[in-house]
């Protein structure tokens, strides 16, 4: 029994450090610059958007609860911390991005490319909103990072990662992928 608790202290020692490592190796390329940084929206409750959903009316959509903005606010507080620079804010129309860009970085803007393509409603805007965001990248010539506020379905097609609920997900301009992290809530 000693034998087995001495093995598993020794598994989190070493699992531990190997994520610190790799978050270190993160934070070092984002203070590099000239990152994509992909950010699917904190946690709202449910899936998809409901029968009545209007872009234009926050109560008739999905959006975050407590812990979302709690979520939220970790999500900025992450940037803070490790000093990150930014260079722009994008966030998608629907309410739990705006909410969840608003919260961690108070200064963003909307683009209509970063919106979901999950319902049937929006499905047919998938490969515009693509090709939009291909080349908006392609234009970015910043040295400080951009970051995209969006949905699982978008950072899905752009980056072929499933997200989590307020995760980071950082890629070169070209869409591979440098590194995650994971905001728990």
């Amino acid at each position: 029994m000693k034998l087995l608790r001495f093995f598993i202290i020794i598994f989190i020692s070493l699992t531990t450090s190997i994520k610190a490592d790799l978050n270190k190796n993160l934070i070092n390329q984002l203070e590099d610059g000239g990152k994509l940084i992909f950010i699917r929206h904190a946690y709202a409750p449910g899936n998809g958007d409901p029968n009545n959903f209007n872009l234009n009316d926050c109560s008739t959509q999905r959006n975050l609860n407590s812990i979302g903005q709690k979520q939220a606010k970790e999500i900025g507080e992450f940037f803070r911390v490790n000093k990150i620079k930014i260079h722009k804010v994008l966030s998608s129309e629907w309410c739990r991005c705006k909410e969840t860009a608003d919260i961690a970085f108070n200064n963003y803007s909307t683009i209509s490319f970063l919106n979901s393509f999950y319902s049937s409603k929006y499905v047919k805007n998938k490969d515009k909103q693509l090709e939009e965001l291909n080349n908006y990248v392609k234009k970015f010539k910043g040295n400080k990072n951009l970051i995209f506020v969006t949905h699982y379905v978008l950072i899905s097609e752009a980056l072929n990662y499933g997200p989590s609920s307020g995760e980071i997900v950082v890629s070169d301009k070209n869409f591979n992928i440098v590194g995650t992290v994971e905001i728990n809530y």
